[in-house]
Formats: C-alpha cells, structure tokens, sequence
C-alpha cells in the first residue's frame, strides 16, 4: 500500500512539457483549424447544443476524426446559425438582472446533418475530459445543465437514448413529434409547437380560398415522409384532391412529375413540405418543367409548410411563381427594459466584427476547441444589424426562457435554504435532474417572447402570421401580411387581398371546374378525384343555396322551391271556396237546382188532387222531390275550408239523401208496374198495392247504406286533412276520407240501388197508358248511371281540390237528371196543358 502511494506522488510531481501527452485511453486527430466542428465557453452552467449549419454529402466520417475541407464537399452553409446561439448567450450573460454571479456556457457544435458526426458530438458532450470517453473523469468537469437539440427524428431518439442515465434536460428548438411520449422520454421538452399546427392551418387556408385541387411536394427524407402520411389524409377529409404528389431527391429530377404536371394544368398551388435545401433549388426545378409546357402557363401559388420567411430575390426563374405563403411566429410586445432588441440578425461578417472566436487547445489537450468573445459592445452593432430575422428571435427566447427557469430554480433552492435554517459560504451547484420541474410546458408558454398557448390536448401550440411574398416582374418579391392563424382559427386580411388587385396580382383558382351555382348540385364523374365533378340541375322539390353543393336539400312541406330553385317559397292555401269561379258557379247551379225542386213541389203540393200527381202514389212524389231538395243541399258541405263538422257529415248525408232519392223512385217503378198488373181481371197483386210496400222499399233501401255510414263513421272516420304535394305551390285543405274501402262502399251501394231501379223501370217501359211513368223513371236512370260511371275514372285521375268540383258536379248533374226527366213533364202538363190532367185521358191507351 505505502508503495503505491510512493508511486501516485511521483506521477504528480512529473512536470507539464509541450510533448507531454495524457494518459487518456483514446487518441483523437487534431481538428482542421479552418473549419472547426465545436465552439466552446466555459461558465458556471454548460449549455450543449447541436445544429445543421453545413450540409456535406458522400462521406464517412470516422469516429477519431473531425470533417475536413480535403475529405467532403460542402452543398451549403450557413454559420449565422451557429452564431445566433452564441449571441443570445453573450445578450443573456450581459443581463445582470436575470442571472445573479452565474454566467452561462456552450459547447456548440455543428453535425453537418451525419449521423456519426452526431455521436461524437453527443460523446463529447458527456465526456468531462479532454478525449470522448462518457463518465471517465480526464480534466477539469463541465457543469453540463440541457442539451439543445435541433436535428432529425433518429438522432433526436439516439441523443435521448443516451443523454437520459444522465438526467439532462433534452430541449428542442424545432418543430417535431418524435419524441411526444413522455413515458419513453421523460427528460425531454418540447419548446416550438409541433408541425401539425401548420398542417391544419394550412388546411382552413385553402379551403378559405376553395383552393381543392392542389400538388404535394416534399423532400426525400423521413420527414418527407411523414408529412405526406400525416398531411394528405387531412386533405382527403376535408374535400381536397392532392392530384399531383412528389418527393424530390437532392439531385432534383423532374420526370416523375412533368408529366402530372402537364396532365393537371389547372393545379395552381402546391404544398411543399423541405428540410434543408433551399427553395431557389425548388423554383429552378419547376421553372424548367413548367418551360417546356405550351402557353399559357398561369402563376402558381407556393405554400411552405414550415415555419419562418424565406429570402426570395427578383430572379427569372421566378416567372411562373405568384406568392411564396409560409408562417411566422407572433410575439409579444417587447418592453422599454428589455435587455434585447427582436430584430437583430447575426451575419457572417457581423459575427467576424462583433466576436472573436479563435481555435485553441491546452498542451495536455487532444480535442481543439474554437472559443468566442466579445470584442466591442452590443448596442452598437444593434444599430448596425437592424433586419428582420426570426432564427435571432427564437434563439434569443430559447436560451432567455431557460435563464429564467434556471434563475427560478436557484431562488427555490435558496427559499428552501432559508426555511431550513442552513447557513453556506458557497452557493449550491444546480444538478441537472434538479432542472426538470422548471421546465414545464406552461414555463416556456410563460415566459417565452413568442405568443404561445397550450391546446385542448395539453401541447404547445402558437399564433401565427400568413406572410406571402408577392413575385413581381420587375422588382423584389413584397412582402404582404395575408392574414393570422390564431386559436386553431384562420382570418384572411381583406386589404391585403385588395391590394393585390391593384397589383394586378389576384389569387389563382386551384379547382377542377368551375363552382357549382347555386340550384345545381355536385355529382362526381367516374374514374376522376372527387374534385372533378358535374353540376347537375336540383330535383324536383329541393334547392341548394351554395355553390359547390353536394347535396340538393328538400324545401318543408309548406314551402316548394322557385324556379331557379335557390329558394323555398311559401305554399299557398287552396281549397274550393265560395269566392272563385268555380265555387260561386257550383254554389248558383245548386240553389237554382234547389229553387226549382221547391217550385215543383209547391206546384205538387197546390194540384195535388189533379190525377197526374195522384198517378203512382203522390207520397212518393213528396218524398223524391225533398229528398232531392236535401240532395242539392248537401253539395254546400263540400265547398269551403274542410272542418271536422264538414268532413263528418258531407259524404254521409250526401249518400243517405241519396239512397232515399234512389228508393224512392225505385218505389215508384214498382207500383207502376204492379199497378198494370192489377188491372188484369183475376191477377192477385192488387192487395200489394199500397203505401206500405213503397214505405218498406224506401226504408229498406235507405236502411243499408245507414249501416254502412254507421260503420264508416265507427271504424275510419274522415277529417280535415292537407294535401302538400299534389299541386306544385299549393298547400290543399281538403277531407281526408278515412277509410277509401268505406267511401267506395258507399258509392257501390247507391249504384247497385240505381241498377235495379233502372233495370226494373227498362222491363216496364213498353206498358200501355197515356202518361207511363216508367219510361220517365227509365230515361231518368240512364242519365243517372251515365253521370255515375264516369265519375269513378274522373275522380281517381284528379287531385286536390278538382276532386271535390268532380263529385259535386255529378251531385248536382244526377239529381237534375232524376228532377227533370221525372218531373218536368208533369209541371208541362199541369201548367201548359191542364186540359190534359184528367182521369180520362190518362186512361184512354189504357181502355184500348
């Protein structure tokens, strides 16, 4: 034991020379000094961060090895990415008022989107020494508090894979959903809204626009990927054919949609969904595509499913590009006091001018760093660097809220020093698992500069502006606040769009066709997106309001559509009252009619002992001509508005008078011919003769069609009823008879009466004598069947009110044909020729 310790002293006592290595297991390449791959600060607090600012591609990078100008070649880079970090660190540490004696660190370093430069810079970040060996102590120990993460979904999960034994707080700075389960990642947070608030405002906004014939564009990439599974059964849902769909390679080929593109020409705006390559990329690509397609070629509308505006210059591959539409974040209003002015943009040469970031590394150092620091103050190169840029922003408020949750955190564990009563000369150091309850949801929506909310499933969500930058010929793009998406709500600014028309700049239509008018209805054409349909004319009865229906709706019953049928009109109320033409002729034909038959039977009544009315029993004659007076009568039940009195008693005692009418003269045909038969010497029907057995005809007659009433009236009565959809516009009160087997009984009975009165009185036509009443009774009934058996087809054939007209009009014409054919011929000879109303003449033919 004392050996060893005799050994460990020597060691230490060896001196530091510059050929000195450390005995760390691991040796590592010196770093290139022109592009170093890791910025590095010392602070109380480290904040690692890694970020896309080269795109390299066709290489492999070994795990000993930082990129290097020989061994790759550069697409792109942008180091004001890298630097806007930076710069929101050095504004943050400035502020004394936020962080108390605590100064925050980075180690920044740049993945040129490669996995396995990815590992190593996560290997690095663990690693407290000087070679990338995790949980080996080689040096001086980083206080590592987050670890800002910006890159793709796999590193994301590889870099929560391995960060989460440590506890450290995973923070993303842009927008995903990899990572949204809390019970596989519970030390990560989400900082920025995911892509699905982009999604379902891009959706309202064109369906706003009626924008539903539209091209998908994304890149090659899981991302891509992604967008097209989450976004496109969106589109489907809401009524938007996505009818061409592409996912592009970095080599931009444009065969697999110059075709589509030729095919749908009236595709107007595309959704394009990119990563990390430019838009200028994008616009090059189709400008080729759309240049080889004949004239006229309309300007296409470009909505970028990201956040953040693009800068886009007059370029002439810009000559079929009407607006560029993305998103931006709202803010809120900065106060007097703050300590950062939003619109400051870092560009390459500010960064040379305002930091010096030089590479450097100790002697006992393998890993070289490049490390920062400010050469001149902030407020001057503020009034210098004035531009709209929303990456400062965002930088600036990611790491500004992490301060205060941090300056949150150190003033909990003082409250609780104090409660306890602990005294230390030294502040505690925050251990990283110590940061998690500060990092809540509602903290970054609290104290974040950008306006954002939690959404009704608990997610950060953000207001956002729709900015459009308007393509003009000959000058730069303008930039044109469309509208805001906020709370999940969409609202176009109308002045905006007006000032587009006087640009002469109006939005393109992105549809199939045209838009249903109102009146027609959408019905989609075979084998084509249901975008492509045919207008097709309303049916009968139903309207439609809005273009682009896709279903006609029916009008209420009381209502029936106009002739364009884009309207419901109210119906109007019909019925056959005693104010039209029809109703006062039908009216003055019955009264006539019932003054005529009063006339008669008063002429009965004041030559009652002439021997013309004593001919074939005079009751008879009083009972048929006041059954015909309350025949006439009855016909007033059937006009006017149909009420439950009216509808009860109009068919019933219609049918009853009727049938007495009927029995009647029935009666009287029987005795005409039982009286010839009487006058026969030994013939013994004399004792039939009588009032009694034209009574027991009558009663028995008029008795059936009683029960049949009774029993109608029992079991179905009728009521008052409305036909809605007879007459086209009308709404007709009539009487619903109940029971249409009931009606048609009754009107069988009266016929099967009317049958055998005429049949009896045909057999009895040809007796002998002056004045034979038989052939009287049997023209009587011809005309009475005739009106009858053409009634039935009439009446089924009509509708509404015409049915009743039909059945009043045989009402009143079979009544005047049994008055007339009975009677006038009496009343001629009783008036005009009384020297012919004696016994004797009327027995003259007889005697013979």
């Amino acid at each position: 034991m004392d050996l060893l310790l005799l050994l460990l002293m020597l060691l230490l006592s060896l001196p530091v020379s510059g050929n000195h290595r450390m005995k760390c297991p691991l040796t590592l390449e010196h770093q290139d000094e022109k592009k170093p791959w890791s910025y590095y600060r010392p602070g109380d607090h480290l904040i690692s961060i890694i970020t896309t600012a080269t795109k390299i591609s066709n290489i492999m990078f070994p795990f000993n090895a930082a990129p290097s100008s020989q061994s790759h070649s550069t697409i792109s880079s942008d180091q004001s990415k890298i630097l806007r970090f930076i710069f929101a660190i050095q504004v943050v540490n400035k502020n004394s008022q936020l962080l108390h004696n605590l100064t925050l660190g980075y180690n920044l370093h740049d993945n040129y989107l490669n996995t396995f430069v990815t590992s190593d810079a996560l290997l690095d970040m663990l690693s407290t020494g000087e070679a990338n060996v995790p949980n080996y102590s080689c040096g001086k120990k980083d206080n590592l508090l987050a670890f800002f993460d910006g890159d793709d979904r796999d590193n994301s999960i590889q870099t929560s894979t391995l960060i989460a034994p440590y506890k450290i707080s995973q923070i993303r700075f842009t927008a995903s959903e990899a990572l949204s389960d809390k019970n596989k990642f519970p030390f990560f947070y989400q900082m920025l809204p995911k892509s699905g608030i982009l999604y379902r405002g891009t959706v309202q906004l064109l369906l706003h626009f009626r924008w539903t014939l539209i091209g998908l564009f994304t890149s090659d990439t899981e991302k891509g990927e992604n967008f097209m599974r989450t976004f496109t059964p969106m589109l489907v849902r809401n009524g938007i054919c996505v009818v061409i769909s592409r996912q592009f390679s970095t080599a931009g080929n444009t065969a697999p949609f110059r075709n589509a593109v030729s095919q749908w020409r009236q595709v107007n705006v595309f959704v394009h969904f990119t990563e990390y390559f430019s838009l200028r990329d994008r616009f090059l690509l189709f400008h080729s595509t759309l240049q080889d397609l004949p004239e006229p070629i309309e300007q296409k509308v470009w909505i970028i499913a990201s956040f953040g505006e693009p800068q886009i210059k007059r370029q002439t591959f810009l000559r079929y590009v009407h607006s560029v539409w993305t998103y931006s974040f709202q803010w809120k209003k900065w106060t007097n006091n703050s300590s950062f002015e939003p619109d400051l943009f870092v560009q390459p040469q500010f960064g040379d001018q305002s930091f010096r970031c030089s590479f450097s590394k100790d002697i006992i150092s393998l890993k070289g760093r490049r490390r920062c620091t400010q050469k001149s103050p902030l407020k001057t190169k503020v009034e210098r660097n004035r531009l709209w840029n929303r990456y400062n922003r965002i930088a600036y408020t990611l790491i500004n809220t992490l301060a205060h949750a941090l300056n949150a955190a150190y003033s909990s564990i003082s409250k609780r020093r104090r409660k306890e009563g602990e005294e230390r000369l030294g502040a505690q150091r925050l251990q990283p698992w110590q940061f998690h309850p500060f990092l809540k949801k509602n903290v970054f929506c609290n104290l974040s500069h950008m306006k954002l909310y939690l959404d009704q499933n608990g997610a950060i969500a953000a207001d956002l502006n729709i900015i459009s930058l308007i393509v003009l010929s000959r000058e730069d793009p303008i930039r044109e606040q469309m509208g805001s998406f906020e709370r999940q709500r969409i609202t176009i600014n109308q002045d905006a769009l007006s000032r587009l028309k006087l640009l002469n700049k109006s939005l393109p239509q992105s549809k199939c066709m045209e838009n249903c008018r109102p009146g027609f209805f959408k019905q989609a054409r075979k084998g084509e997106p249901v975008c492509c349909y045919d207008c097709v004319p309303c049916p009968e009865g139903t309207i439609s309001t809005q273009e682009d229906t896709e279903k006609c709706s029916k009008c209420p019953d009381d209502q029936y559509p106009n002739k364009k049928r884009v309207q419901c009109i109210q119906k109007r109320i019909t019925f056959l009252s005693y104010e039209e033409h029809l109703g006062i002729i039908l009216v003055s034909f019955a009264l006539l009619l019932f003054l005529t038959t009063g006339f008669i039977l008063i002429i009965f009544i004041k030559y009652l002992e002439t021997p013309i009315v004593k001919a074939n029993n005079r009751d008879l004659s009083y009972m048929l001509l006041g059954s015909l007076l309350l025949c006439f009568l009855s016909s007033f039940f059937f006009i006017g508005q149909p009420r439950k009195a009216t509808c009860l008693l109009r068919q019933t005692v219609f049918s009853v008078v009727f049938s007495i009418a009927v029995s009647s003269v029935l009666a009287k045909t029987v005795t005409v011919v039982l009286a010839f038969l009487a006058s026969k010497p030994g013939n013994n029907v004399r004792r039939w003769l009588g009032k009694t057995l034209a009574n027991s005809i009558i009663l028995s007659g008029s008795a059936g069609q009683i029960f049949i009433c009774a029993l109608w009236l029992g079991i179905s009565p009728p009521f008052p009823d409305s036909d809605l959809h007879s007459q086209h516009g009308d709404i007709i009160l009539q009487c619903n008879e109940g029971s249409d087997t009931m009606f048609y009984l009754v009107l069988g009975y009266m016929c099967f009466l009317a049958a055998i009165c005429f049949t009896v009185a045909f057999l009895a036509r040809d007796l002998p004598g002056a004045f034979n009443e038989a052939k009287l009774i049997t023209f009587s009934m011809l005309v009475f069947c005739s009106v009858w058996v053409s009634f039935l087809p009439t009446y089924l054939s009509t509708k509404g009110k015409s049915m009743v007209i039909v059945q009043v009009f045989s009402i009143l014409t079979s009544n005047a044909g049994l008055l007339g054919c009975i009677f006038f011929p009496k009343c001629y000879i009783i008036i005009l020729k009384p020297d012919l109303n004696t016994k004797e003449h009327l027995m003259i033919k007889v005697g013979k």
